[in-house]
């Protein structure tokens, strides 16, 4: 049974959807269900970096220049230093530029002094959408290489499907950033295939080379022809995940070769050298499969789910993509779960790689109110809720596993200028490239100071956030849930979203087995190597439930 307290809580949380009408920032905000933490915002258009709390205050910001723009992404490191992209706002005059576009890669401590800084934007490369920091420090960074169009047709590309007299293909640079030294390359040009004409390079069967890119698969023509736009690293594994969605796939590369390896076909751990050695999405990008067999449609933000969620997470080391374009007016975010084998070192496949189908898909409850042909991400939470940003309209919400959604926020922007609450937004006008939320137990966050600096937008309501949050600092009971019971492997522990609580678990004899500090909502713990027996989960020093592990 809900106690009162909570039923005024679900009151006022409806009471404020119906009467406060907020057009941008916080749109919604149910503290009970969503998990807390900061969120890490970096607006098209602008310059400014921004941490925002759940009530959409500013609690930090990393301000620059006004000529520039986003290059497009921003990350924070566990040492606390922002790791940001960007580039001037006038390209008029560039030899490369191509939506996604950037040029320079800072180093910011937490004071927003500049650490280090990297410029790649000449004639013939330029850094472009995504860089992913590495644990050792390295940086990948994604980079279009100008060829000519007479080096594509020596390539074994049909010059009648090319409407320039140039392409650029991508290529990965690892920059350590105490050096400057280029630790590591791959190029996708070092790794291609054609069958149109037996003449020029590359010459051989497409669909018996699947760890190959086509050369002459191209559904537009022009010279930014992959348009890689993120790019993830696992470490366990030491491979790189890219998002390529003028391919409609997402393909991995092995790291652990060597530069010289990686402009091959033969070396590190899995043998391949710099080919392919996973790619899903559209099997008729290698001739193994028609329209119908198609599952990514312009695909964003892929990466490895496993920042901030344990491994006893139900998706956990899965890969997750936002798929824009699935639909004529709807996207939806999705998991996929290749088959990876650890003894081969390789990733399963039949006649295309596995697996066949996603392994799960979101979508917004309403379903056209998610839907953007471009930018765009998705996050797994650790409460089992999900964050999911529409790009184009600069839209994040927040999803339980029941699909209600819990928090909805609407970037404060018409292009570089700052809207006011109450304005009307349309597509385009707030440009978000991605949204992430991070635990506020972050090791970056130790010791800084999160006082509320006010809000992005002009005329907020102040109001709006502070009338809900003061009801859940007086409940007294979480609701603990735990299931299954009896448990196996994965036990699932769920209690009130919004609030904190020392959960401490006890064998039947009183001895300590673990403890956590965690926000509330769904946890996953990893039981399979517990003994059976009963267990006792306190929460809190309020609730305890009764556990039994059964083999």
């Amino acid at each position: 049974m809900k106690t009162p307290l909570l039923i005024i809580n679900l009151f006022l949380l409806s009471w404020l959807a119906a009467n406060c009408q907020n057009t941008v920032g916080l749109l919604l905000f149910d503290p009970s269900q969503s998990y807390d933490g900061y969120n890490l915002l970096y607006p098209h258009n602008q310059s400014t970096v921004y941490l925002l709390n759940s009530c959409g205050k500013i609690v930090h910001r990393w301000d620059d220049d006004d000529n520039f723009r986003p290059g497009n992404t921003s990350y924070i490191r566990p040492d606390g230093t922002l790791v940001k992209t960007k580039r001037d706002q006038l390209v008029t005059d560039d030899a490369i530029w191509a939506g996604g576009g950037g040029e320079t890669v800072e180093i910011r401590d937490w004071g927003n002094n500049l650490m280090w800084s990297y410029t790649l934007n000449s004639d013939t490369e330029r850094l472009h959408h995504d860089i992913e920091p590495m644990p050792n420090g390295n940086i990948l960074m994604i980079v279009w290489e100008l060829k000519t169009k007479q080096e594509a047709v020596q390539a074994g590309r049909d010059s009648m499907t090319l409407d320039t007299d140039e392409i650029w293909p991508d290529y990965i640079l690892e920059i350590n950033p105490m050096n400057n030294e280029v630790v590591w390359e791959w190029h996708a040009w070092d790794h291609l295939v054609q069958d149109f004409d037996s003449t020029k390079d590359n010459f051989g069967v497409v669909a018996d080379n699947p760890g190959l890119i086509n050369i002459n698969y191209d559904n537009n023509g022009v010279a930014d022809w992959l348009h890689a736009n993120s790019i993830d690293y696992l470490q366990e594994r030491d491979q790189i995940l890219l998002s390529v969605p003028f391919f409609n796939e997402v393909w991995v590369i092995d790291h652990s070769t060597t530069t010289e390896q990686a402009a091959g076909h033969v070396g590190g751990l899995a043998g391949k050298g710099g080919d392919l050695i996973f790619r899903w999405g559209n099997p008729a990008a290698y001739d193994k499969g028609t329209v119908a067999d198609q599952k990514l449609f312009n695909n964003h933000d892929a990466h490895w789910v496993n920042d901030f969620v344990s491994p006893a997470h139900p998706h956990f080391n899965k890969i997750a993509i936002f798929n824009n374009q699935v639909g004529p007016d709807f996207s939806t975010a999705n998991v996929i779960a290749p088959a990876w084998d650890m003894y081969d070192w390789a990733y399963g496949q039949q006649e295309v790689f596995l697996p066949a189908d996603f392994d799960m898909i979101w979508d917004h409850p309403t379903p056209s109110a998610l839907y953007s042909t471009g930018l765009s991400s998705v996050q797994l939470l650790p409460n089992g809720n999900t964050l999911i940003c529409s790009g184009r309209f600069g839209y994040t919400f927040e999803l339980t596993p029941d699909d209600e959604i819990v928090w909805e926020y609407k970037t404060p922007h018409i292009g570089p200028t700052i809207a006011t609450q109450g304005d009307t937004l349309e597509i385009n006008n707030n440009l978000t490239f991605r949204m992430k939320r991070f635990p506020l137990n972050y090791a970056a966050f130790d010791g800084k100071d999160f006082t509320a600096q006010g809000y992005i937008e002009l005329e907020p309501n102040i109001g709006f956030c502070d009338q809900i949050l003061p009801t859940t600092d007086i409940m007294e009971e979480y609701f603990l849930e735990i299931y299954p019971n009896p448990a196996n492997t994965i036990l699932t522990i769920e209690w009130i979203g919004g609030m904190y609580a020392d959960v401490q678990i006890f064998d039947m004899v009183g001895r300590h087995v673990t403890s956590f500090t965690e926000t509330g909502g769904r946890k996953y713990l990893d039981i399979s190597q517990w003994n059976e027996g009963i267990y006792f989960i306190e929460i809190g020093g309020v609730e305890t439930r009764k556990l039994v592990v059964k083999r």
